[in-house]
């Protein structure tokens, strides 16, 4: 007669478990490359919404040009009850205040560059990974001209950087 096996073996175990952690060594770079091409997405659209709302603060307020601050494009929903120069509420308060690493929009974060006197009629915007290679690996630039443009190495891009297609 045979005795019936009540349980698994350590055997058994050990194999379940690194069947699991190659699934795992599988999955997990493809999740995090994911996750990279995600958040630069959502860079490559707020600099997109970065421009449209420039554009429109330009022709709201014809006497000043262009914003000179990320922060000004935006604004708190009290602010928002009336609008102006300094809260133009065109862009969601979440990417206005993405100017620095610490508060930074789905692992990018904003800075604005290269204004001149009023009435402004330039500037430049770069979005950058908080950490390269983990939150994004491209760096990316637009200006005036609404072209983004990027570099893959995570560096800050120029306006001679390879435009997005």
């Amino acid at each position: 007669m045979r005795k019936l096996q009540k349980g698994f073996s350590l055997i058994e175990l050990l194999i379940v478990v690194a069947i699991i952690l190659i699934i795992a060594a599988i999955a997990i770079p493809n999740l995090l490359r994911s996750k990279m091409a995600a958040n630069e997405s959502s860079a490559v659209g707020s600099l997109r919404t970065i421009n449209t709302a420039q554009v429109t603060y330009a022709t709201e307020y014809p006497s000043l040009g262009y914003s000179t601050t990320l922060a000004a494009l935006g604004g708190t929903p009290a602010a928002c009850a009336t609008a102006t120069p300094a809260n133009a509420c065109l862009i969601d308060n979440v990417v206005a205040l993405a100017s620095a690493a610490a508060t930074a929009k789905s692992g990018y974060f904003f800075t604005i560059g290269g204004t001149n006197a009023a009435p402004t009629t330039t500037y430049t915007f770069t979005g950058l990974a908080v950490t390269v290679g983990s939150s994004g690996q491209r760096g990316f630039f637009t200006d005036q001209t609404g072209v983004i443009r990027y570099t893959t190495d995570g560096s800050a891009p120029t306006n001679a950087s390879s435009p997005i297609q």
